[in-house]
């Protein structure tokens, strides 16, 4: 299945590597798609994030990421993996490498939800990490809030879960590294409605819990959209 129609959204400071390192050119283009939230999903992401358990941050220990199964999996077994999904989702303009089915994305345009540049894709070995696929909630994240717990099967399916990735900036995916809403947020301050909408819908999906910092930071976000 050619995954496309999602609307995703992300991104600003804090430090680590982020997931999945692709292939681009990038242009100091500053425009992007207009990325406001919609009231309906901001007044369910309330309704969610007022349901989440709140607890403190477990230990990190135990965390890795093969504990969520390779990177990229074939999760829905249409032929390709999980990265050139979402690239193919979230460019536009794609090429791909021939004899792969239009799986192995070569080229494309991506408009950045987390900075509103315009970035041109291209694959290749010098340019494998200007646009990288990010976790909305990072697995780290996940694994010191609930997911430590969950079997082998659950963790792949989260890893792989279209709602939770998305083509983003690769610099600014590194600098968000494993960070929640309580300690970065997109630098873009018009998509920052939708990013913690999405995160919430997120971790009421899987059913992960928040800390008491980074619930605050969420409503204060959503009560501002």
């Amino acid at each position: 299945m050619r995954v496309r129609a999602f609307i995703a959204g992300l991104a600003t400071a804090t430090m680590l590597t982020g997931c999945g390192g692709l292939d681009a050119v990038q242009s100091s283009d500053g425009g992007g798609k207009a990325a406001k939230a919609d009231p309906a999903s901001v007044s369910d992401a309330k309704k969610k994030l007022a349901k989440l358990a709140v607890k403190g941050r477990a230990p990190r220990t135990g965390f890795e990421r093969e504990k969520f199964g390779p990177a990229w999996a074939d999760v829905d077994r249409n032929g390709c993996d999980t990265r050139n999904d979402i690239l193919k989702r979230d460019l536009e303009d794609e090429t791909f490498k021939s004899g792969t089915h239009d799986c192995i994305v070569l080229t494309g345009t991506l408009h950045d939800p987390y900075s509103g540049k315009t970035i041109k894709f291209r694959r290749g070995q010098d340019t494998s990490t200007e646009v990288q696929i990010d976790h909305v909630i990072p697995l780290s994240d996940a694994w010191q809030k609930g997911a430590q717990q969950w079997p082998a099967t659950k963790r792949k399916e989260f890893a792989n879960d279209p709602m939770n990735l998305m083509a983003v900036d690769g610099p600014l995916n590194g600098q968000k590294s494993d960070s929640d809403a309580a300690t970065w947020l997109p630098p873009r301050k018009s998509y920052r409605c939708t990013y913690i909408a999405k995160q919430v819908d997120v971790k009421a999906k899987y059913e992960l819990w928040v800390t008491s910092a980074e619930k605050d930071a969420m409503k204060g976000i959503l009560d501002n959209c």
